[in-house]
């Protein structure tokens, strides 16, 4: 059975930074491409950021110099770094997790097999 569990949400002030984890287990780590996507009340559900098994990493223009992506191979987790957090960043955000061809962006939802519950993150002003 496939999971993907995040954790590191929460409630903070503008300006503060949070770092969100996502533990895969059930599934091969190895090749796959894991994203964040990040879903706020009333809205579609958002591409964040992402980063291949090679370590390539990709930003929405929303976070690019704010947020960064990362992954540890041997502890099947990829990491979201979020510093200088907004109110607009306020959302769930979820981890996923896919195994696509490089030449497709990896900002597609539909890329991707497996989500895991969501974090919330709350940006206060």
């Amino acid at each position: 059975q496939v999971q993907l569990v995040e954790s590191g949400g929460g409630m903070v002030q503008v300006g503060a930074s949070l770092r969100l984890s996502c533990v895969s287990s059930g599934r091969t780590f190895s090749g796959s491409t894991m994203g964040w996507f990040r879903q706020a009340p009333g809205t579609d559900r958002e591409f964040v950021a992402a980063i291949r098994w090679g370590g390539y990493t990709y930003y929405d223009d929303s976070v690019r110099g704010r947020f960064t992506i990362s992954r540890d191979n041997a502890k099947k987790t990829v990491y979201l770094q979020m510093n200088s957090l907004k109110p607009e960043d306020t959302a769930i955000y979820y981890c996923a997790a896919g195994s696509f061809a490089d030449f497709n962006v990896p900002s597609r939802r539909v890329l991707y097999d497996d989500w895991g519950q969501g974090t919330q993150v709350t940006v206060s002003s």
